[in-house]
């Protein structure tokens, strides 16, 4: 058997071990940022001017500072300056996640300025205040209509997550790396590292594309506009 097939086969147990690491930290970090991504955006959309700003400063950072200097600062610096004693994995995930709430609030963000400026009228002409109209007609029209926009969120975010192992996240990368320091097998072992991120990708994409389908509301366009 040749030698590079039988490092990926020996490799392989290790690498899928690292592939349930990989998405339990892309969970994490999707599920905190559609939490902080929603209140970002409608802060964004119908805050005043200060918590406009607010929200606008703390997407700059998140959007202009790259993943890998971000991992540093937040692990080596804030969090030990707070006293907080996170592990590799949680500290990653937190990370990965503020960064996904600042692109996830720019999809709400999208999705919400898509709907009809008038059913916020309508709303009030009724009697709803804002808030109640935003909870209960604004967001779940747009949630829906971010669906797309969140699956491709979900893929650059599976990426990023091959970073997370420079602060000692025992992923798929890490544990590629290991094999192939121990076998020279390089070039086989990052192809198989490829192809489990890929799978990952086409299986995530193809869920919330069936979300998508089960959620969209009958009689309405991609933008949100009646058809």
């Amino acid at each position: 058997m040749p030698t590079a097939l039988t490092a990926c086969i020996d490799a392989l147990p290790s690498l899928l071990m690292g592939a349930v690491s990989t998405v339990g930290m892309l969970l994490l970090a999707m599920a905190l940022g559609f939490v902080l991504g929603v209140p970002l955006s409608v802060a964004q959309v119908y805050g005043p001017r200060p918590l406009r700003w607010l929200a606008g400063t703390y997407v700059w950072f998140f959007r202009g500072v790259p993943i890998l200097v971000q991992l540093y600062l937040f692990y080596f610096g804030l969090f030990a300056l707070l006293g907080l004693n996170l592990s590799e994995f949680v500290s990653a995930a937190a990370v990965l996640g503020l960064t996904s709430s600042a692109y996830q609030s720019q999809i709400f963000r999208g999705s919400i300025q898509g709907l009809h400026a008038g059913q916020l009228k309508a709303a009030r002409a009724l009697g709803m205040t804002d808030r109640q109209a935003i909870a209960s007609i604004i967001l779940p029209q747009a949630l829906r209509l971010s669906i797309p926009g969140w699956s491709n969120e979900y893929s650059i975010l599976l990426k990023d997550t091959a970073v997370a192992f420079v602060i000692g996240v025992t992923e798929i990368m890490a544990r590629t790396r290991f094999a192939a320091s121990r076998t020279y097998e390089h070039f086989a072992l990052y192809i198989l590292a490829g192809v489990l991120y890929f799978v990952l990708t086409a299986v995530g994409v193809r869920l919330l594309r069936r979300l998508e389908k089960r959620v969209r509301i009958p009689g309405y366009a991609q933008q949100g506009s009646l058809v």
